[in-house]
């Protein structure tokens, strides 16, 4: 695991060198945006959906579950996305998306999914396969990127942005390293509580690698809406939690002084809190920023555990199991 995320910035330009040579036609009258996928397929698309928030002029939902939301349509914008290609959930939601005549595009790197982009002449972009989906998320992000700008719901300057963010992890690797190995020792033998201030996706994927790298429950939350319910659960000492809390320049003036006043609170019931500050100038330089630096932390974790990170042996006993049926 730990030769993928050194290798992330190579899979950004591979990706990017994918969506280049992608060939995308628009969708037409476009009311809305569907992304469907789970796991290390659907965290793109959270991702993305922040990432265009302040500019995208229809409403995304990310869908992550086998059934589509009822609106979906001929007007809807479907976007699939499944590394496999044969994510159950997925391959039922895209079934039922075609029976809706929504406007399909595919992201996947074959199987079922592929397979059906072919059949209905879908938009499709296909990319490598073989490899854990929770390191290839460069592939997908950055393919959905070009979905959104292909169909003019993003400007294309957004790749000038991912050319400085390859450029932003290449001078900054040494530092992420030493950071992150820091960071991991402060997580070891504690469950980590993990909060954003305004990248939710950020947070999710951060909890995501620290369950299936490091095999260790955790939670996240984000603000301000932890304000409203979770703070209230900080009333008693627990040494064994830690807080880790993601920022980015982006973040909500207002929401920055919730969490300056909250801080004190943490301390006084966790065992301390993790503040990591994304480097970069765009929302996207400093979202993978971010992406990296968790995935690194989660990789030093599993070997200070001393536990294989790749291994999954539960989920594949589910898909077992479920195979049954």
């Amino acid at each position: 695991m730990k030769t993928l995320v050194q290798d992330f910035t190579k899979q950004l330009k591979e990706a990017k060198t994918i969506a280049d040579k992608a060939i995308i036609f628009p969708a037409k009258n476009v009311a809305n945006i569907v992304i469907t996928g789970l796991g290390g397929s659907g965290i793109g698309g959270t991702l993305v959906s922040e990432l265009f928030a302040d500019n995208c002029s229809v409403p995304v939902t990310v869908n992550k579950n086998y059934c589509l939301p009822a609106f979906v349509s001929e007007t809807t914008l479907l976007i699939v996305c499944s590394y496999s290609g044969n994510t159950e959930e997925t391959v039922n939601a895209i079934q039922q998306g075609i029976s809706k005549k929504a406007q399909i595009v595919c992201i996947s790197s074959g199987g079922k999914i592929l397979e059906l982009a072919k059949q209905y002449q879908f938009n499709f972009i296909q990319f490598p396969g073989g490899k854990s989906p929770r390191a290839f998320i460069g592939y997908s992000l950055v393919q959905l990127i070009k979905v959104f700008v292909a169909n003019g719901f993003a400007n294309e300057n957004i790749f000038s942005d991912l050319e400085k963010s390859i450029e932003l992890l290449d001078k900054e690797n040494t530092n992420i390293k030493t950071e992150a190995q820091a960071v991991a020792q402060k997580l070891l033998h504690k469950i980590p509580v993990i909060y954003s201030l305004g990248a939710e996706g950020v947070a999710v994927r951060f909890r995501q690698q620290i369950n299936e790298n490091s095999k260790m429950l955790c939670w996240h939350h984000t603000f301000p809406e932890m304000n409203h319910n979770e703070l209230v659960g900080w009333t008693v000492k627990h040494d064994n939690l830690a807080v880790v809390t993601f920022h980015t320049a982006f973040d909500y003036e207002r929401t920055k002084k919730r969490y300056e006043i909250c801080i004190p609170i943490f301390e006084k019931y966790s065992s301390g809190v993790i503040d990591i500050y994304a480097k970069g100038q765009s929302k996207l330089e400093q979202f993978f920023y971010l992406i990296n630096m968790g995935d690194w932390i989660s990789c030093y974790l599993a070997d200070l555990k001393g536990i294989d990170p790749i291994e999954v042996n539960v989920i594949d006993y589910l898909k077992t199991e479920l195979s049954k049926f």
